[in-house]
């Protein structure tokens, strides 16, 4: 794409058919271009899988880590009420190399700020500027499957882009009747507090009759103070 267009062009060889590090694109700027072999990745359809793929992907995964996004706010309502672009699954940036043996054999890319998207190497440690990585199986295929990466100190989370709000790592979280762990409502309506689009509003106004008043109270702690969520928090 040309630089007319506002399309930063990441040029990746193809190498023996074969990347290695793969990944999905709502969290890079829509107008960045990835060309790999002629072919612009960010144009490369979503087919996510399903939470219950997502579980059997990650059963044996030796760390704490929770289903996010907005199946995290459907599976805390208890009913499916939107569709769903992408899936995305949360892991601590202690752990985050361990994503790679969850995975083996897919291809996997790091989101490196501002928006460009470039191959994560097999044991490389990412910079604490990479958030997201976005995965698919193999070349040619959907993307199924974004990795978001929070930090931690000690027993605790610390949230993004505000170390100053903590919370035990013991807490991040909720199991399903199937043992699905599943971030909690409250601190995924806190990252889509940060940008909102119509589908987090979808989100808040499903989520918002079933907070407890510890949930709403935390939330109130954590978002901006001129957002126009906190009136309807206090209200509930």
């Amino acid at each position: 794409m040309s630089a007319e267009s506002g399309c930063a062009v990441i040029g990746v060889p193809f190498v023996g058919g074969r990347f290695r590090g793969l990944s999905n694109l709502p969290s890079i700027t829509p107008a960045t271009a990835v060309i790999i072999g002629g072919v612009d990745l960010t144009r490369m359809p979503w087919n996510p899988v399903t939470p219950a793929e997502v579980h059997r992907l990650f059963e044996a995964f030796p760390a704490p880590w929770w289903l996010a996004g907005g199946y995290a706010i459907e599976l805390f309502v208890g009913r499916s009420f939107r569709e769903h672009a992408d899936i995305d699954v949360l892991l601590l940036r202690r752990d985050h190399l361990l994503a790679q043996q969850a995975l083996p054999g897919w291809e996997w890319w790091a989101a490196d700020p501002p928006g460009h998207l470039r191959p994560w190497r097999v044991g490389e440690v990412l910079p604490d500027a990479v958030h997201d990585i976005w995965c698919r199986p193999g070349p040619g295929e959907p993307w199924r499957l974004q990795l978001m990466v929070d930090n931690s100190d000690g027993p605790d989370w610390i949230a993004r882009p505000d170390p100053s709000l903590r919370r035990p790592i013991t807490s991040l979280g909720w199991p399903t009747p199937d043992g699905l762990p599943v971030l909690a409502p409250e601190i995924q309506l806190y990252y889509k507090s940060r940008n909102v689009r119509s589908k987090d509003v979808v989100d808040f106004d499903a989520a918002l009759p079933l907070l407890t008043s510890e949930q709403r109270r935390w939330l109130v702690h954590a978002i901006a103070d001129d957002h126009p969520w906190l009136d309807r928090l206090s209200k509930a």
